[in-house]
């Protein structure tokens, strides 16, 4: 079986109190003119990423008056219940393309 290589995008985010936390990018899309990133916390090891129950974090993106760009979270309860479920889906759409196996036809 050929390895891929692959390097994540990791993002490290500053939280309210000012502790760093590193995630990794899941995905990116653009809804109604805002974009929005769904992100998983980083580990190193991906065999113990997939033994815990991660966490799917969506942030939305913006840009202050200085054009400087920044991620913030979703407070209306509506518009992170739909973006989350568009996200779960694109997810679960990608996840299940890389493991479906092609069967030879006889």
């Amino acid at each position: 079986m050929d390895e891929m290589n692959i390097n994540p995008e990791i993002f490290t985010l500053t939280d309210e109190e000012g502790n760093e936390h590193e995630f990794e990018l899941m995905d990116v899309m653009d809804v109604d003119g805002t974009t929005y990133y769904a992100l998983v916390p980083y580990t190193e090891d991906p065999e113990a990423a997939l033994e815990e129950d991660t966490e799917l974090v969506i942030l939305k993106g913006g840009e202050d008056e200085d054009g400087v760009d920044y991620l913030t979270t979703i407070d209306n309860d509506e518009e992170y219940d739909r973006i989350g479920q568009i996200f779960l889906d694109r997810i679960s759409e990608m996840l299940e393309g890389d493991f479906e196996e092609e069967v030879p036809e006889e």
